[in-house]
């Protein structure tokens, strides 16, 4: 019988895309383009919001916490995976496998609660604009997002215990190229009942009242709009929401089809792709969504540019 504390003393191994030898360098440079963009996208963000004061509301507060969120939840994996293509290095320590975990579902959880406060800072803008500024001033928005980053950091914790102690001795390979909670369960020896359970009871804790409050934000979104005679303003006021809800729709969508079933029914084929999209792609593809369906935004990166570009101009002529 293995020794059920093997994989605590010597840790892990990622197989990741192990299952492409041929194609790992090409692979390599893929997932490192992706991951550059992502910094990038998201920092660039941080900068033109930053240095815009006509940008420093509210919803643009919230948005540079989600690019926070975004360039961390890309760092979670990201690294590891690409120094697991370049050197071929596959092991992982097990307190550096549980770090990894703690860190994923606690991003996960804070992005959770705060796509719910966006949406429900474009249900007070729309619904209640000339309170907007009250209610959502700067003491409120910032004990928002204090609040958003405490109880995520806190919320998995217990999780991570019950899985920490786990006896691992099925197996020390992890098909995945993280630390996955569903993969953990399946290698782990013993009854892993209750921890499903308490999973199943944390997430739904978080997910269902964020899930709850985000629709109903958005019905009375909707039904606000639909009031409005004018057709630029119902415009107007869906462009606010549109790119919101893209991203709302997105991670929810990836999270549902690839945790929302029993352990035993884990598939890494399945699971593999729909992590990357939300470890890796979903990052990256939020600044895009924010930019290219945000009139402010564009705006202000074009002026950026331009400035740039009149300088480089002028240091040229001057030379």
């Amino acid at each position: 019988m293995p020794d059920v504390n093997q994989s605590s003393s010597s840790g892990f191994i990622l197989q990741g895309f192990s299952d492409y030898p041929d194609i790992q360098i090409p692979l390599f440079c893929l997932f490192l383009l992706i991951y550059l963009l992502t910094l990038q996208g998201n920092v660039l963000i941080l900068i033109v919001i930053y240095q815009t004061s006509l940008l420093h509301i509210p919803m643009y507060f919230f948005l540079c916490n989600l690019a926070f969120i975004d360039m961390f939840s890309s760092s979670v994996s990201q690294p590891k995976l690409l120094s697991m293509l370049l050197g071929r290095d596959n092991t992982i320590s097990f307190g550096g496998c549980m770090t990894q975990l703690h860190s994923f579902m606690s991003l996960t959880c804070v992005e959770f609660i705060s796509l719910t406060v966006m949406a429900y800072d474009r249900y007070v803008a729309i619904c209640n604009p000339l309170r907007y500024l009250i209610v959502m001033n700067k003491r409120v928005c910032v004990v928002l997002v204090i609040a958003c980053w405490m109880f995520s950091l806190a919320e998995p914790m217990l999780h991570t215990l019950f899985i920490s102690h786990l006896p691992f001795c099925r197996s020390q390979a992890i098909d995945h190229f993280f630390c996955d909670p569903s993969i953990l369960l399946t290698l782990s020896c013993a009854n892993t009942f209750s921890v499903q359970l308490l999973t199943y009871v944390l997430c739904s804790l978080v997910a269902l009242p964020a899930f709850a409050l985000t629709v109903a934000s958005y019905t009375y979104i909707i039904s606000t709009i639909l009031k409005i005679h004018s057709a630029t303003g119902r415009k107007k006021a869906f462009s606010t929401c549109t790119s919101h809800l893209t991203v709302v729709s997105l991670f929810y969508g990836t999270i549902i089809i690839t945790y929302m079933r029993p352990t035993s029914q884990y598939s890494s084929n399945l699971s593999k792709p729909f992590s990357f999209l939300y470890t890796a792609l979903i990052p990256l593809i939020n600044p895009f969504i924010y930019t290219l369906r945000n009139k402010d935004i564009k705006t202000h990166i074009s002026n950026i540019i331009e400035f740039k570009r009149s300088r480089l101009q002028l240091a040229g002529s001057a030379l």
